[in-house]
């Protein structure tokens, strides 16, 4: 699962230390570490699974939703504004997955239940990865980074 690889490649950048160096507390020059590319990686499996939740239907809610989400999915993927957009689509993908996904108005034994909970998961893993993005930042290989030594 892209989400699941995504959101532990972030975790794992996040726990990797930084190497040691003899001079102690000078900023370094190359940013380029091995945790700048893991998250890179995680926020491009997270692109990957939201592609997974594209809608192909005609009504308004899937449309809106294939365009809005996209919109900020593709923000994220280059690390533009990055905390904010993947804050609103954390909103944005919790208030869709109540709206879609309602499996505890089924019964138990109903098999739109297990496919609706599925569903309902999969959106629950790709804003849990968003979440690793809000609170951890998303590295030195974006458009925010670069903004900054500008």
């Amino acid at each position: 699962n892209f989400a699941i690889g995504g959101g532990l490649t972030l975790l794992m950048a996040e726990c990797k230390g930084e190497t040691k160096s003899i001079f102690a507390g000078v900023p370094r020059l190359d940013s380029n570490t091995p945790q700048t590319y893991l998250q890179l990686a995680g926020r491009l499996l997270l692109v990957f699974m939201f592609m997974t939740l594209f809608r192909f239907d005609v009504s308004f809610i899937s449309i809106v939703q294939n365009i809005f989400g996209s919109t900020l999915i593709i923000l994220v993927g280059v690390g533009f504004k990055t905390k904010l957009s993947s804050l609103v689509l954390v909103v944005w993908l919790l208030c869709v997955n109540l709206y879609l996904n309602p499996f505890w108005k089924y019964s138990a034994d109903s098999f739109i239940q297990d496919y609706l909970r599925y569903d309902f998961f999969q959106y629950m893993s790709v804003i849990g990865g968003l979440l690793l993005i809000v609170a951890h930042g998303p590295g030195g290989l974006s458009v925010d980074d670069q903004k900054k030594k500008w």
